[in-house]
């Protein structure tokens, strides 16, 4: 394997998205991924994606989208001598990661304390639900739960009209956010051990990563002594430039003028409308906001006129800032998409191929490429025998139970 990475091991004991998408991107940045998965599999192979059960196709997209690229080897953490095999392929490895609760990992002999007493080399980087310390920190949870509505996202996107809170707008939402922010707390772990000779706990909370999205927020609400910042509906944003507008073919603009008085005169010509520029409610940036539900009226009207084909054209003729609201199956067809790699196409062999979305980060203008995930215990034999396991000796293993 190549990649910057390449040389790294990372034994996995983790489950579901979360901290799996964090050994994803290890893995496309070259490192190599042990998953240990137990006699049944990671539990997220048998998860449906909006409607796509496993068996129905020839992939399980929610366990190929986290666990790409890795080894999995299936691992009896419960059976006696289970942990002499972990123990050893943590001889030769330099991350141990994992998202087991503190009460399982304290079972198995697995918990930061049993790790370090036997592996004082090892970063161990673990991912949590609401932090390892206080009341609930030996407490499960999920992206939808803790990082969507107990971070304040849920509550702070959803429209004063709407009688419940809104959803997620895709699985693993706050799982691959949370995931991205462990594999760069592993990277500066692992730039640590080299300089300093110091090998580190890494920890990532889904509830700490909810905030640090929502720090803005936050920080404002506190500021001022509130709750809650007020919703802002479209007729009552500050700026009618930073707004979305409807076309007439149903589709959306999303505008992100943030200085506006810089670019409405332009903004004003290139949809036809320069009068608007000079007239004394809207040619002045505190006369658009004191008279804000006037103007977005205004450009309701404008963009209702024409399809988003035509205002793409005009648009593109000022400088603003603005770009179209896309549907997800749409960015395959994104120019960006295309020239910066962000889609790859992964073969699986036997005419099977699956597009996925390549990690975000990239090494000297190339985009990392991913590969396919495995089966369950597909690299049983494989591990075993770098580890130093004969041909009988895995056979004992496998017959006592500890490995399948």
């Amino acid at each position: 394997m190549s990649g910057p990475l390449a040389g790294v091991r990372v034994i996995e004991v983790a489950m579901w998205a979360f901290v799996p998408s964090a050994g994803g991107i290890l893995s496309d940045m070259g490192a190599d991924v042990i998953k240990i998965e137990p006699p049944a599999g990671d539990p997220i192979r048998g998860l449906a994606t909006h409607g796509l059960r496993p068996g129905s196709g020839p992939f399980n997209l929610s366990f190929e989208t986290y666990n790409r690229g890795k080894r999995s080897v299936t691992l009896d953490l419960s059976i006696e001598g289970a942990l002499d095999v972990l123990d050893r392929m943590l001889e030769g490895a330099d991350v141990f990661l994992t998202n087991i609760l503190p009460p399982a990992r304290r079972k198995m002999g697995i918990d930061i304390d049993d790790i370090r007493a036997r592996h004082p080399h090892i970063i161990y980087a673990v991912g949590n639900a609401a932090g390892r310390h206080g009341p609930d920190g030996e407490k499960g949870g999920y992206d939808a739960i803790t990082f969507w509505a107990r971070g304040g996202i849920a509550d702070s996107v959803t429209p004063a009209e709407l009688d419940y809170p809104l959803a997620m707008p895709s699985g693993a939402f706050g799982d691959t956010t949370s995931g991205s922010a462990l594999a760069g707390g592993i990277a500066a772990a692992l730039y640590q051990r080299a300089a300093t000779g110091k090998a580190a706990v890494v920890d990532v909370a889904l509830l700490g990563a909810s905030m640090w999205s929502m720090q803005s927020h936050i920080t404002q609400a506190l500021y001022q002594g509130l709750d809650a910042l007020p919703k802002r509906g479209r007729t009552v944003m500050p700026n009618p430039l930073v707004n979305n507008y409807r076309t007439s073919d149903g589709r959306y603009l999303a505008l992100c003028m943030l200085q506006g008085q810089r670019y409405w005169p332009g903004f004003c010509a290139a949809i036809g409308e320069p009068q608007l520029a000079t007239d004394p409610r809207f040619a002045e940036e505190e006369a658009r906001s004191a008279n804000l539900e006037a103007c977005v009226a205004e450009l309701d009207a404008v963009f209702s006129r024409q399809p988003l084909a035509e205002w793409k054209q005009r648009l593109a003729l000022q400088p603003g800032q603005w770009d179209v609201v896309q549907r997800p199956g749409e960015l395959q067809d994104d120019p960006q998409v295309a020239a910066n790699g962000y889609l790859q196409q992964v073969d699986y062999g036997e005419g099977h191929s699956l597009r996925m979305v390549s990690a975000p980060t990239q090494f000297d203008g190339r985009p990392l490429s991913p590969r396919p995930a495995p089966e369950k215990g597909a690299h049983n034999d494989e591990v075993l025998a770098e580890l130093g396991y004969d041909e009988d000796a895995i056979i004992d293993l496998k017959v006592a139970g500890v490995v399948y």
